[in-house]
């Protein structure tokens, strides 16, 4: 949701036909998030002033407009330069150049800024910059920061950039992550992030002095308002800066999203909330106005594992096409290392040690959003069977409406792919107030959720560019199952189980490969479908999951209507919608609700229902009463959910490109949904 990505050379020579082109290729990396617009502010060719390029639509149309501009003089180098670029999720204001990012601060540009995210109380901030003579010209919430700044820098020459910055972020309320640049402060960049991510890559020739960079903190100040009328906190007492080497050559990567930057470097930073980081030339800062108890000294440079080649299509012609394809691999990714199937042990170590305090615990709670909510509802049977604990499954933000009450003995599990979901990283919080304990489920290292977690599991799905979820799904329903499995080790009488579950997870990814040559004949099957415009998906037990994450992707792909039913509930209200020409999926299985299911499908096919079924190979009897069949292979009933949905991500798949749908980037939708 949204994309940051600026670029810092200092002593590193560049055209500016070289800075754009990596601003460009930089915003296209984060396209898979989700935008409607974009734009670039750099120096302009004579230096003294900075020229910003916004367009409404693809990054495409923005690299079009940039490279027919005859006024950047695209040939002249530069020795130091700060770029700064931004791919935009409408908020506050309709799709538009005017509201596009970065905005500015007046019509001289002095300061210029990219923001993700939301400022709660920009409204109030904004009547009082109005009242100051500030005329704004976008609907945005952005703006007001760009005028905040300049305001402050008008009241406070002597400050510097990142002073600037750190008066700016004490009067904001919300989520964000920004990045300032100023023709006041040439050569500068300051970027800071308060509730979404936010990441600094760095490269340099040689290797680095250091792993870590000291974190600086202000002194101590007198409490104050978020007016910026009242007296601002003294500068920082300490002065001192990250050298990375002694030549100083050095570029540096600020942006969203790790995708964007591993192509040029694999040593990044994460920041933390409320982190202001600064560089000045070509010296890198991380400041922060107090210190926490239990504030580390540094922070750490990472080095990311993530491969180009990942993020790449390959021989794919869709992000999502690539991901599904890809799942026999992640699903073993995610048991690699951690499921022995010589002993049948199952590890977690990022679990491992608060096993016993699970245990003892009052109940758990597993709380998503989306395609994580659902991998919640598809593994919360057996959860309850392995671990004779209640199980409850909440929406996150439902969850906060409610104030929900959460206890001390109460274990929560908050299931995210890019873990920084902001409705669950605030139900995180909510329960971690209140003394929960916190375990994180993602498949982001260094996420928010990563970080505010006591403990948790990576999934190891690797990168997940397409919105809608796939992969991240079915690796998250297997982090799940491994965690049943390790609460369950030492129970006697859950032991024949167990072993039936492992060894349905050992032999997963070759029945995962079966599934996958239906390829063909679900695209059959999408080209009699795609032109209705709904589509009903039932079923019960253990593929009820799979009914609603089946019934999300139709809808985030496609813009069909579609839903996902109980099979159970079918009489109660939805048989009303069946007819000769509702299309209705139906998954019926040969597991213990199958007489149920048989008894829902036969309703269907009593009103002219014409239903396609979703059932085992070899399933005669099933396949009597349906219209047309898809068999897949018979597996453990608690992991048959992960066979039954890839059907249904390959039809929303066929259908969404038949219907000239984006299929990676659908309309109005975004990757990291960073915003409530």
């Amino acid at each position: 949701m949204c994309g940051i990505f600026a670029y810092l050379n200092y002593l590193t020579p560049k055209s500016r036909k070289e800075i754009l082109e990596l601003l460009v290729v930089g915003l296209k990396r984060l396209e898979y998030r989700g935008y409607d617009s974009a734009g670039v502010a750099l120096d302009s060719a004579d230096g003294k002033d900075i020229s910003i390029i916004k367009k409404q639509g693809k990054v495409k149309a923005l690299e079009e407009e940039i490279f027919c501009r005859t006024n950047l003089d695209f040939e002249s180098e530069t020795q130091y330069h700060v770029g700064i670029a931004h791919t935009r999720w409408a908020t506050h204001g309709v799709p538009s150049e005017v509201n596009a990012h970065p905005q500015r601060s007046d019509s001289e540009h002095a300061f210029v800024v990219v923001h993700n995210g939301i400022v709660t109380n920009y409204k109030e901030v904004k009547t009082l910059l109005q009242q100051r003579g500030y005329v704004f010209e976008s609907d945005t919430d952005t703006e007001v920061i760009a005028k905040l700044i300049h305001h402050l820098w008008v009241q406070h020459p002597a400050y510097s950039f990142r002073e600037l910055v750190e008066q700016v972020v004490q009067q904001l309320e919300g989520a964000f992550a920004l990045c300032f640049k100023s023709k006041y402060f040439p050569g500068e960049c300051v970027a800071t992030r308060r509730g979404s991510p936010l990441l600094v890559g760095i490269k340099t020739k040689t290797r680095l002095a250091t792993d870590h960079v000291p974190i600086l903190y202000g002194k101590d100040h007198r409490p104050h308002g978020r007016n910026p009328e009242l007296p601002v906190m003294p500068r920082s007492e300490s002065t001192s800066e990250f050298q990375p080497l002694e030549d100083k050559e050095v570029e540096y990567f600020f942006a969203s999203d790790a995708s964007a930057i591993i192509e040029h470097t694999n040593r990044v930073i994460f920041l933390e909330d409320d982190d202001v980081a600064a560089v000045k030339e070509g010296a890198l800062s991380i400041h922060r106005l107090r210190r926490c108890m239990d504030d580390p000294h540094a922070r750490e440079i990472t080095t990311l594992k993530m491969e180009i080649q990942q993020i790449m299509k390959g021989n794919y012609d869709y992000f999502m096409q690539k991901e599904i394809f890809e799942q026999p691999e992640s699903v073993v990714n995610t048991m690699r290392g951690r499921l022995n199937f010589q002993d049948n042990s199952v590890t977690l170590g990022g679990i491992k040690d608060y096993i016993p305090e699970i245990k003892r615990c009052r109940r758990l709670m597993l709380i998503g959003c989306g395609t994580s909510y659902h991998s919640a509802i598809a593994t919360r049977q057996l959860l309850e069977e392995l671990t004779e604990l209640p199980v409850m499954v909440e929406l996150a933000s439902d969850f906060l409406d409610r104030n929900t009450p959460v206890f001390r003995d109460d274990v929560c599990f908050f299931i995210s792919q890019s873990g920084e979901t902001a409705d669950t990283l605030m139900a995180l919080r909510y329960c971690k107030s209140r003394g929960a304990l916190i375990v994180g489920i993602t498949n982001t290292v260094g996420s928010s959720i990563c970080r505010e977690s006591h403990c948790g599991v990576h999934i190891n799905a690797g990168p997940e560019i397409g919105v809608a979820s796939t992969k991240a799904y079915t690796s998250q329903f297997i982090s799940l199952v491994m965690f049943a499995l390790v609460m369950s080790e030492d129970r006697i009488s859950l032991r024949a189980r167990r072993l039936q579950i492992i060894e349905g997870l050992k032999n997963l990814d070759n029945l995962i490969r079966e599934v996958l040559k239906l390829d063909d004949k679900v695209k059959e099957l999408a080209k009699s479908l795609f032109q209705h415009k709904s589509l009903l998906i039932m079923g019960r037990g253990y593929n009820f999951a799979t009914c609603m994450e089946g019934a999300l992707k139709v809808k985030e792909l496609t813009y069909m209507h579609s839903e996902g039913i109980m099979a159970g509930e079918l009489k109660h209200g939805p048989l009303a919608l069946v007819d000769d020409s509702m299309p209705v999926i139906m998954i019926v299985m040969r597991d213990p609700v199958y007489v149920k299911c048989m008894n829902a499908l036969q309703q269907v096919t009593a009103r002219d229902g014409k239903p396609i079924v979703i059932c085992e190979e070899g399933d005669e009897e099933t396949k009597a009463f349906a219209d047309r069949a898809l068999e897949i292979p018979k597996t453990v009933d608690c992991l048959q959910g992960i066979l039954t949905v890839i059907p249904m991500q390959l039809l929303s798949f066929h259908i969404a490109v038949m219907r000239g749908c984006n299929v990676d980037c659908p309309r109005n939708l975004a990757k990291s949904v960073t915003v409530e």
